[in-house]
């Protein structure tokens, strides 16, 4: 079986100790979702094992959320061959490479035969689907197609076992389908296994939705495809070196095309509310900050003082950095590119999320002086895509 990233496990004996003192806190990982694109995370995760950076926690959606679990639930000397094995897996390989002689038509091709056929590893095609609109199918079986595939490659390539013991740290986001609600499942506060990764995959109407401990979940994504918020939001707030991988684009072009409003439309909704979030984070962290400043200011009779002393809780001395990575365009790409399967579009985006991190960690950006009042401060994407490009 062709791997998607030839010669990728034999960089594992020569990843090196990183000087974890050397960075600003605890290292974690948010993983967004996005189908095959996610092998981009993989390039990501290789580069940072490679430079002895292994993620203190670890925060996925959907394909993220199978990453994650592919990296949490395995020792870090075998989470790099776990990736590659996933992606060998769910590639499909082409009859023919068209790439050259007519462009578009391969993408084309991979992706009609992936609705017809699914994907080997992954899911399968519902043949009672066609009868849903007319005959219930029953909430657990509800979809298009079957992720019964996926769950027996998790159940194989994962060990929950190790998930639960909490080294990492796993938290993964799915949507409450009753109540609307973002949940997230950490390994901390309950025990995973493989229907938590299952859930947070559940996109509808394509896969019908997971029940865990009695409720109904689908994929994560509908509700929050970058989960920062649970990092921002976690009691104790620790320092943090956050690396946000993102798989669509939040700026664009204009469409002009029926096509091109297709693929706009799927980067605009996935790219889901990072950008506000991130702003609303800086703010909330720079006023704890503040609140700091001022506290200690106060005369010390003033400060041990129960209802100052409430008040002065709300401070934070905190600093996150994030650390944005963004999956690139390929040429030809449209609205099907998350379910573009094939193998040169998996080693592509491997290579590149290879390539932009090795060029964050040649940069360190968190490295340097700061706005002593920034709780958060954010590294984006564009520096280190175009740093990787030279």
């Amino acid at each position: 079986m062709e791997q998607p990233i030839e010669g990728r496990t034999a960089a594992t004996s020569q990843s090196r100790t990183s000087d974890r003192a050397s960075l600003p806190g605890q290292v974690v990982l948010v993983l967004q979702g996005g189908g095959a694109l996610g092998s981009y995370q993989a390039g990501v995760y290789q580069a940072l094992q490679e430079a002895g950076i292994g993620p203190d926690w670890i925060v996925g959606t959907s394909i993220g959320a199978i990453n994650a679990s592919l990296i949490a639930g395995n020792a870090p000397q075998d989470r790099l061959a776990r990736l590659v094995e996933f992606w060998g897996r769910v590639q499909r390989a082409p009859l023919w490479d068209m790439r050259g002689v007519l462009p578009g038509f391969g993408d084309k091709w991979s992706y009609w035969t992936t609705l017809a056929r699914g994907i080997p590893g992954f899911f399968t095609p519902n043949p009672l689907a066609h009868v849903g609109d007319f005959y219930p199918l029953g909430a657990d079986h509800a979809g298009y197609y079957s992720t019964a595939p996926l769950e027996a490659t998790l159940s194989e390539l994962v060990d929950f076992n190790l998930i639960n013991k909490g080294t990492p740290r796993l938290t993964i986001g799915a949507a409450h389908v009753r109540t609307s609600q973002m949940t997230y499942f950490d390994s901390r506060r309950c025990r995973l296994d493989v229907k938590h990764i299952m859930a947070s995959g559940a996109l509808p109407p394509a896969f019908p939705a997971v029940r865990v401990d009695g409720e109904l979940y689908w994929d994560g994504g509908i509700l929050s495809n970058t989960p920062t918020e649970v990092v921002f939001d976690d009691n104790p707030r620790r320092d943090s070196l956050i690396f946000t991988v993102h798989l669509w684009n939040p700026v664009g072009a204009e469409p002009s095309t029926m096509a091109e409003v297709l693929n706009r439309h799927k980067d605009v909704q996935y790219s889901s509310r990072i950008a506000s979030q991130i702003t609303r984070h800086q703010q909330a962290h720079r006023l704890r900050h503040v609140i700091n400043e001022l506290a200690a200011r106060l005369p010390d009779a003033e400060r041990v003082r129960p209802e100052v002393r409430e008040l002065m809780s709300y401070g934070c001395q905190t600093r996150m950095h994030v650390v944005q990575l963004l999956a690139p365009q390929l040429d030809y790409e449209d609205h099907t590119k998350d379910v573009d399967f094939s193998h040169a579009s998996i080693k592509q985006r491997w290579d590149a999320g290879y390539a932009h991190t090795k060029a964050v960690l040649a940069r360190e950006p968190w490295v340097g002086q700061f706005d002593p009042l920034s709780g958060v401060i954010l590294h984006e994407a564009g520096e280190f895509t175009a740093l990787a490009a030279e």
